[in-house]
Order: C-alpha cells, then structure tokens, then sequence
C-alpha cells in the first residue's frame, strides 16, 4: 500500500481513509475487537503500518481508567543496591504489559514527595517506593490517592500500602552478637541518613545487644549513605581509633569509604578495627580484605514488590506484609576465621564472570 503520511502525527480519520473503511471498523481491528473481514483487517493495518500510527495511550488510559505504567522510586540510584531491585521489578512489569517509571530522588524527602505527585498526575496504576525518606504523616498523606502502592523497607497500615521489610535489626543483632564473643567491646554505629527508618531498625539492633552485655556505643555517628559518608566517618575515628574494636555500618558503600581511610591510615582490619557492611553490593567481595555484610537478594526483592503491586492493582491484597531476614555473609573484616572468609571470598572472585 502506497501512503504518504501526514506531517503531523496520523489518526484513526487518516487510517480509516487510507484504508477505505470508516472510523469505527479501525477501531475494531487495531483494538482485537473483531467484526470485520479478512480483506478489511488486512487492509487497516497495512494502513496503520505505513502511516506509521500509533494509538493515543494517554485517550486509552482515560477510557479504560488504566495507563499500564507504574512507578518504582529509589533514594539514590547511584548506589549499587537500588537498580538491582529496579531490574527484578522490570522483570515481572513487562510480561505483565507494564511499563516501569524509574525515578530517583536523590536522599531528598522533598523531591521524593513531589515525585510522588507527579506519578499521581501520570496516572500511574500503582508505585513500589524503596526506603522512603519521608516522615510518617507526609508519607501517607502522599500515598493515600494512589490506587496501589507498595514499600519497600518501611511498614504502613494494609490500607494504605502492601509492605516488604528486611529485618535489619536480627540481621545485625546476630553479627553484633558474634562480635562479642569474640572480645570486641567499643563499638561503633555509622548511622547513614538520620531519616532512614531502616537506619533506626539497624541501630535498635546494636543497641540492644550491647545493652544485654552492659555495653553502649562509643560513637553513633551519622553520614551520608555512600562513600563519602565512610570517609567523613573516618575522619571522625582516626583521631580516636585506640578507643574503638568494631564498627557497624548502615550500609557497604560506607564500610567501604571508611576501610580505605583506616588503610591510608595504617590501622588494621580486622586485627583492630573489625568492620561490617549490608546490602552485600558486588564491590563488596572484591576489596582487599573482603568485607562481612548482611546479604539481601535484591532483585528477589524487586520481582516480590512487583508481583504485590500487581496484586493490589488487580484488587487482590491477599499478601499484605512481608518479612525477609538477611543472610551473615562472613568475611575477613571480622576476625573470626578470617583466613577461612578471605579464601571463601577468592572463590567467589574466581567464580565470578568476567
């Protein structure tokens, strides 16, 4: 078929005379809806191909009341933990005949608030949020309008949201645990954001161990959840580093600026200073000694968020809350068995692909 397409962008009018049919039978054949020969179909999409139409979304999104889009926000996605979730939510969306928004809000609890408006405004069917940064009030009230919601690492009454939360608190009770008994003592909380919920859930950990064992912390010190935040932790440390056995990090882009720092400076990890990370990022089994974090399967993580919002789009909200414990990856920033660790970890580096 022979069709020069208009200058501006075509429309069923243009396809429906392209093709010799009327407006109405187009519809029909782009939309499945049947009621038209072999011939006319063949006819109307050859049409439809060579003025190289493509049906209005956004008029089909207010017919139907469904955009087929959802929205996945993340803190920052520079840090390796977030896009792995990104992945595993894209995995599940697309088969779905979703269309995945990534928005990164950059630690911004504003920025954050006003994506979640302009999602809103998108007509978005629904948004995973991972570790939202807003307080309580602000973030209910944001998500209250939208049709489905999801999140992330923070807890929400089933009304509002489906929840998956890691349990950061066991999972750093445990290693804290571990620490003790092998006779570390002063510990250390590099906290990340102040407004981090999960942030409070890890620090509640420590707490309470070393509450248990008559200790407190020598220093709960809040930074930025990245590597600058460990080297600003370090900064902080050095000077003091005598004082100091252990140090629990709200993250492993942290632990990982802060063991270069404590290298420059010729302080030993683990014989002085043991360092534990979480999230178990890649870089996290490649640095020299490898660094001890709690696991979390991050793109499992993503398909769960994902297949619960589809759920709660559909109207079925069997699954409300989940609950997932994180995995004590031992390596050589700890002291025991350390030698045992650093060879586990040459595994892994030889294991991996290239």
């Amino acid at each position: 078929m022979d069709v020069k397409p208009p200058l501006r962008a075509p429309t069923v009018t243009d396809v429906a005379a392209a093709a010799g049919v009327s407006p109405m039978t187009v519809s029909r054949v782009l939309n499945g809806r049947g009621g038209a020969g072999e011939e006319t179909r063949r006819r109307v999409l050859e049409a439809a191909q060579a003025l190289n139409y493509r049906p209005n979304a956004f008029a089909q999104s207010l017919k139907n009341d469904r955009s087929n889009t959802v929205g996945i926000i993340v803190p920052d996605i520079v840090n390796p933990f977030f896009p792995e979730i990104i992945r595993g939510a894209e995995l599940v969306a697309r088969p779905a005949g979703y269309t995945l928004l990534s928005c990164n809000v950059v630690e911004d609890p504003e920025r954050e608030e006003e994506v979640l408006g302009t999602l809103l405004d998108k007509r978005v069917d629904g948004v995973i949020i991972c570790s939202a940064r807003l307080d309580e009030e602000r973030l209910l009230r944001a998500i209250q309008p939208h049709r489905a919601v999801v999140l992330i690492n923070r807890s929400a009454a089933k009304r509002f949201a489906g929840t998956i939360e890691v349990d950061y608190r066991a999972g750093v009770e445990a290693v804290v645990s571990r620490l003790i008994a092998q006779g570390r003592r002063r510990f250390v909380f590099a906290a990340g954001p102040a407004y981090s919920h999960g942030g409070r859930k890890r620090r509640e950990g420590v707490e309470a161990v070393l509450s248990r064992h008559g200790l407190s912390l020598v220093h709960d010190v809040p930074c930025t959840p990245d590597l600058q935040g460990g080297i600003d932790v370090a900064a902080r440390l050095k000077p003091s580093a005598a004082e100091i056995d252990a140090v629990i990090c709200y993250n492993d882009l942290i632990a990982l600026g802060l063991m270069k720092q404590f290298e420059m400076a010729g302080i030993a990890v683990p014989d002085q200073v043991a360092i534990v990370g979480c999230d178990d990022i890649p870089a996290a089994s490649l640095v020299s000694p490898p660094l001890t974090t709690l696991r979390i399967a991050k793109q499992d993580l993503g398909e769960m968020a994902m297949r619960m919002l589809l759920d709660r789009i559909a109207g079925r909200n069997a699954q409300q809350g989940i609950v997932i414990e994180p995995d004590l990856i031992l390596r050589a920033t700890t002291p025991a068995d350390a030698a045992q660790s650093h060879a586990d970890a040459t595994r892994e580096r030889a294991a991996a692909p290239i």
